[in-house]
Order: structure tokens, then C-alpha cells, then sequence
């Protein structure tokens, strides 16, 4: 997770494309300078994402996020904090495949971020999870973010929360919830149309 102070604001290099055989053009994970971590989960790929993708669940394993609140369909407003400091910023999914990948990016203009997760199915039938998050922070967090200490304080700072997202779900041992749905360029594609009204009442999030 982001966090204000420090290099956890992550944000965005060009990502590279790739077209796949149905001629789709989607997103390739991020290969630039950024902080990754991984995570085996002792649960199959499909429980997994099912329970990432409940995003107001997270503050309930995670040290740093206090709320999460659906604004748009594809659009949440998420609350951290540590101590008394609270900080709330918008993120939108821009891309999303079920069982596989799911990008973000801030709508914040300083700092932006922007990030993806991946999801692997591991020999033993469990779920690698893969974080990724470019950074770039601004003033005089750039100057103290440059020092190797300060990447691996956000290094461990991911890690830690993805520790914490297996043990939640190894405990819960099945998803509590899901949304399957499919997001391009930052909209959900639809197989039939709906009436818009519908769309956000569609989208749970926990």
C-alpha cells in the first residue's frame, strides 16, 4: 500500500502493450525501477483474487489502510494511516483480468502512483501474489528516498502487507465475497448492456 510520507507513493512509467489473440490491446506489468514484492498463498489462484478484489476488506488485515470507499464503478477512495496522520486519495483500476492481473493508478496530481498486482497459480496449487509499484516522491522526500535505506523501508513496508493478506486469507481459508468483471482503459466491459443505474450497485467491493 501507499502511504504520504515517504517513497510508498508509487507512480507511473509507460507501460509496454502487448495485443493479445482476440486483438486487445492490454497492459504489460511494469519492468522500470520499481519496488516488488512476492507472496505464496496457500489458496488457489481463484480464492485469491476473489478476496483482493474486496477492497473494503483490507483495512481488517492491514496495518496502514483505515477505510475504503466506492466512489465510481471503478473508482475507490482509500483512507491510511498511521497513528493519529490520516491521508485519503482516489484510485482507479484502469485494468483488470479476472484471476490474473489488476493495475491502479492515483488520481492524485502530486504525488501521483500507480501499481499492479499479479496472481500465478504455484506448483503445489497455491497463488503467487506479485506487487509491483513504481516511486517517485516529491520535494524533500526525493532527496531522502535516493539513500538504499529508504527503498528497502518501502520494500519491507509491501512485503509486510502482503504477509499480512496471506495469513487473512489462509485463515478464512475461502474468499468472502468477489467481483469477476473485466476493466479496459479504466472501464467495465460489459457481455450485455445495462442500465447505468445498475452499474455501481453491481460492483462490491466487500
Amino acid at each position: 500500500m501507499a502511504h504520504e510520507d515517504d517513497a510508498q507513493q508509487a507512480v507511473p512509467t509507460a507501460p509496454r502493450m502487448r495485443t493479445d489473440g482476440d486483438g486487445v490491446t492490454r497492459r504489460r506489468p511494469l519492468r522500470g525501477q520499481h519496488v516488488e514484492e512476492t507472496v505464496e498463498v496457500d489458496v488457489p489462484v481463484r480464492t485469491a483474487y476473489n478476496q483482493w478484489t474486496q477492497f473494503k476488506t483490507f483495512p481488517r488485515f492491514s496495518t496502514v489502510v483505515r477505510d475504503v470507499e466506492q466512489l465510481r464503478p471503478t473508482v475507490t477512495a482509500w483512507t491510511l494511516g498511521y497513528g493519529p496522520l490520516r491521508h485519503r486519495f482516489a484510485i482507479e483500476i484502469v485494468e483488470q483480468d479476472p484471476d490474473s492481473y489488476l493495475a491502479w493508478r492515483g488520481l492524485e496530481q502530486k504525488p501521483s502512483h500507480q501499481g499492479e498486482v499479479e496472481f500465478m497459480p504455484t506448483e503445489s496449487g497455491g497463488t503467487a501474489i506479485t506487487v509491483r509499484m513504481l516511486l517517485q516522491p516529491q520535494g524533500a522526500a526525493k532527496i531522502v528516498a535516493r539513500s538504499s535505506g529508504a527503498a528497502r523501508l518501502t520494500a519491507r513496508s509491501v512485503r509486510g502487507e502482503l504477509m499480512k493478506f496471506k495469513q487473512f486469507i489462509e485463515g478464512l481459508g475461502q474468499e468472502g465475497g468477489a467481483w469477476r468483471g473485466t476493466i479496459r482503459n479504466g472501464r467495465v466491459q460489459h457481455d450485455h448492456p445495462e442500465p447505468p443505474r445498475s452499474r455501481v450497485a453491481q460492483w462490491p467491493v466487500g
